[in-house]
């Protein structure tokens, strides 16, 4: 969703006016990149933003792209949704914290892990749905017969205490559009 990928990149300018240079994390081989690449480069020129994108493959490679942040002197990160990135939220998130940068994540369960603040859909509800869609395949009703659904709900999620650590202060316009605050 391309959309929420700039959405994401102006709450994390409305979090850190300052940031001037983004680091942006995304999987090279997942085939919705570039959609979501050229949505992000769209944005950041639009707020004034120099995005850098950090790419990776395997998860083998997180801790040296992560060397490579520090080289680029960010002013924070963020991450493009992708399923192989989501699997090491724990790692990223623990990665970040080492590199004190405020981060905003694609997903409620990164600020969930400590991230600093993420803005999507629920992966819960997600794959909630997507059940729902196998048990109706099993049942003997056609791929091709089931309606095309997108996520309509979105969560935003802050995590003060990471706020605190990073000594980042979270405006009252973010916190009152915020579906769930981490103390």
């Amino acid at each position: 969703m391309p959309a929420l990928t700039a959405k994401r990149l102006e709450i994390l300018k409305e979090l850190v006016p300052q940031a001037t240079r983004v680091v942006m994390m995304l999987n090279q081989t997942n085939p919705n990149t570039k959609v979501e690449l050229d949505a992000a480069r769209t944005a950041a020129k639009a707020l004034g933003i120099e995005l850098i994108s950090l790419e990776i493959s395997e998860p083998a490679t997180l801790e040296a792209a992560f060397a490579r942040v520090v080289q680029h002197r960010a002013g924070a990160f963020t991450l493009l949704t992708d399923p192989m990135l989501y699997s090491q939220r724990t790692r990223i998130v623990k990665l970040v914290a080492e590199h004190p940068l405020p981060a905003m994540y694609p997903q409620p369960e990164f600020a969930e892990a400590g991230g600093l603040i993420s803005y999507g859909q629920n992966s819960r509800e997600t794959f909630r749905r997507s059940a729902i869609y196998v048990d109706r395949i099993l049942k003997g009703m056609k791929p091709g017969d089931l309606p095309v659904e997108q996520p309509s709900k979105f969560e935003m999620v802050v995590n003060m205490k990471t706020a605190k650590a990073l000594g980042v202060t979270i405006p009252q316009s973010v916190l009152v559009r915020a579906d769930m605050v981490i103390e």
